[in-house]
């Protein structure tokens, strides 16, 4: 791949995930303190619509990208449909319409997420050891959104734009450079044209032949269980510490991606020396702690904790997504790989999560009462309920999942 690919495929992957958390982060916020309405059912549906947006997506690639279109073309497409899309959600304040209009943004956006890797992979020597290095650049393009919306534009406006409409706008505007922008990427030709392509493939449901292993299907259940509270995280974080009076609070979640990085770049590491189920293990139950934290810290004196909740995202996220998908790839045989990888996505980022988008609304609602005309949100009993049933999920699947004994620390010195 040479010099001037590699630029490309940086830039697209920067973009990429900076349309994504530029709202995505701070929705809740804007949702709650507008003055447009929305209790905790509204927000959660609001975020729902990604989790659905990625049970679609595999329809949208595997079955149109794959068989008829080249996928910069279509991607260049979504991007701009979603960006006219992203900018229409911005100027709509009623629930309903809004849930609507952010699906169909949704299910224009999460097929990307797939196009843009492929693109990746078409002009790749060796994905293995370049594809990271480009990837990063969209963990990046995260943080560098946060950082804009809650550090630069504030200075320059003289105000948290935390709670307005500005996000949406920024994302659509960039959304449809970004699929201007596509136009002019390495060609990457449709790879199944004339196959016929079902279903069965598209989700990977190849994969469920897995679930006659005991083991892998602790896994699989486990991996939807733990996704529901995990939900709650990315739902109302945001909304949560602007109410305890942080300031900057997007750009301060940010750390959360750094962390990620590092413990991306650590994964390796623990994954020789503790292996699969210790690894999950510890990924489970740093969404306890993450939450506990959440629940007992303040905006004064133990604000660390805070702080704590949110660096932690690196092994929550990297201990538990990363190494399951490493997990999925150690235990499905060559031939289905592929469909056992798009499995677990459906089952996590979109069932698990799709739940949890709607069970975090109903407990939030649960939990808000009204003082002085005021709402209050009681946030410790709210973060109690997510850390308990993570806790749960790390219990049954600390019993019952049993690890193959494979000796990695071998396989590492052999290479």
């Amino acid at each position: 791949m040479t010099t001037n690919t590699k630029v490309q495929l940086s830039i697209m992957m920067f973009l990429q995930f900076f349309v994504w958390g530029v709202w995505y982060v701070t929705m809740s916020t804007y949702l709650g303190e507008s003055g447009l309405g929305f209790d905790g059912i509204n927000i959660g549906a609001a975020y729902s619509t990604i989790n659905i947006g990625a049970i679609v997506a595999p329809f949208l690639v595997g079955m149109i990208a794959d068989r008829f279109f080249a996928a910069e073309k279509l991607m260049a497409g979504l991007h701009l449909v979603g960006g006219v899309l992203l900018w229409l959600v911005a100027g709509v304040a009623e629930p309903g319409p809004f849930f609507w209009v952010l699906l169909l943004y949704a299910i224009c956006y999460m097929p990307t997420l797939a196009l843009a890797n492929a693109i990746c992979f078409h002009q790749m020597d060796n994905p293995g050891k370049e594809f990271p290095n480009i990837r990063v650049l969209g963990t990046i393009g995260w943080i560098v959104s946060g950082f804009v919306i809650g550090f630069v534009l504030p200075k320059i406006l003289g105000e948290s734009i935390e709670n307005t409409a500005l996000p949406f706008k920024i994302g659509a505007v960039v959304s449809i450079l970004l699929g201007l922008y596509s136009l002019v990427l390495p060609s990457t030709p449709p790879k199944s044209t004339g196959q016929k392509v079902t279903v069965r493939d598209v989700l990977g449901l190849d994969a469920l032949q897995l679930m006659k292993d005991r083991s892998f299907a602790i896994f699989i259940i486990s991996s939807l269980l733990i996704s529901i509270p995990l939900a709650f995280y990315y739902s109302f974080t945001n909304g949560f510490l602007n109410e305890m009076g942080m300031e900057n609070t997007a750009f301060k979640m940010t750390l959360g991606q750094a962390s990620e990085v590092i413990f991306m770049v650590l994964i390796p590491f623990f994954f020789v020396r503790l292996g699969v189920k210790k690894m999950l293990i510890i990924g489970m139950l740093a969404w306890v702690l993450r939450y506990i934290l959440f629940a007992y810290g303040n905006n004064q004196d133990l604000v660390f904790m805070y702080y704590l909740g949110i660096v932690l995202h690196g092994v929550c996220y990297d201990f538990f997504f990363v190494t399951g998908q490493i997990y999925v790839d150690e235990t499905a045989p060559k031939r289905i790989q592929a469909s056992a990888q798009g499995f677990i996505t459906v089952v996590t980022y979109g069932l698990g999560m799709l739940i949890g988008s709607w069970a975090s609304g109903i407990v939030v609602d649960h939990y808000t009462t009204t003082e002085g005309g005021q709402t209050i949100h009681l946030w410790k009993s709210i973060w109690w309920v997510p850390a308990l049933m993570a806790a749960g999920v790390t219990v049954i699947f600390t019993l019952l999942f049993k690890e193959q004994n494979i000796d990695r620390q071998a396989a590492v010195s052999a290479d």
